[in-house]
């Protein structure tokens, strides 16, 4: 889009443009949720994995409600299909606010969209392989004796959704570190004379975000107090320039 073209659009044209792109972001979730639909019940399966693989001998998952077989995996599905289609989404955010960015915005929006997706998905993946064995093995290790264990699936889905999205977020904290530092709100140098606050958050925030224990807490705070420091590393190099403010249609592309 020419910078011409850009600046006659109205606000109702502005609106049209983001309705495109929310429909986009909608068939594309649409989509991939088609392709898998028809695995729904393997998917719920390798997600039970972790739980299924720690519980004692001869105890199962259990459905305390008649439809949860059906929209647990259902459920499941649809935000897999999400996940899946994240990368179209932020692609799809990008087209739309693009135009109106300076190029040295541009030069960084686009590789911490794609380092916000990929930290993301590594978030997800440090819940499932690492999180989930130690934090259900220690939950089926404590249960009371003549106490079975058979959790129900919906619940299941609804905690490890809960940690999935915690630690998705949690992994985050580069990209907030960075983008704190480019924007002059703050800069590394403060932020490392703040530390110990930030130690002390990390281990509140992981109590607010993940069951009440120790272990889970303290897997979700570690990380984030590491995420911290790289994130600290990435920001030295990122500072507010009050001279690289020219817009993206000024002195070429």
């Amino acid at each position: 889009m020419s910078d011409k073209s850009q600046a006659n659009y109205t606000l109702f044209d502005h609106l049209l443009e983001l309705r495109t792109r929310l429909l986009r972001s909608v068939l594309g979730v649409l989509v991939v949720f088609c392709s898998l639909a028809y695995f729904a019940q393997d998917i719920y399966q390798y997600l039970a994995l972790p739980l299924l693989s720690t519980m004692p001998e001869g105890t199962q998952m259990i459905a305390t409600d008649v439809a949860s077989p059906f929209f647990a995996p259902f459920k499941l599905t649809i935000v897999l299909s999400m996940f899946i289609a994240m990368p179209y989404i932020l692609y799809q955010i990008w087209s739309f606010i693009a135009p109106g960015l300076y190029r040295n915005e541009k030069r960084l929006v686009v590789p911490l969209m794609f380092g916000s997706t990929v930290l993301f998905y590594g978030g997800i993946a440090f819940a499932y392989f690492v999180v989930f064995p130690v934090v259900f093995s220690f939950f089926n290790s404590v249960a009371p004796e003549g106490v079975t264990i058979a959790t129900d699936i919906s619940s299941y889905l609804d905690f490890v959704l809960k940690l999935f999205f915690a630690f998705g977020a949690a992994f985050e904290i580069p990209i907030v570190i960075i983008l704190l530092c480019w924007t002059g709100v703050t800069d590394a140098k403060s932020l490392r004379q703040k530390r110990p606050y930030v130690i002390v958050g990390a281990f509140f925030i992981g109590m607010l975000l993940t069951p009440p224990d120790i272990i889970s807490q303290t897997m979700l705070a570690v990380p984030m107090l590491l995420l911290f420091e790289v994130g600290l590393i990435l920001a030295s190099f990122y500072t507010k320039k009050e001279n690289d403010i020219s817009p993206a249609g000024e002195n070429g592309k």
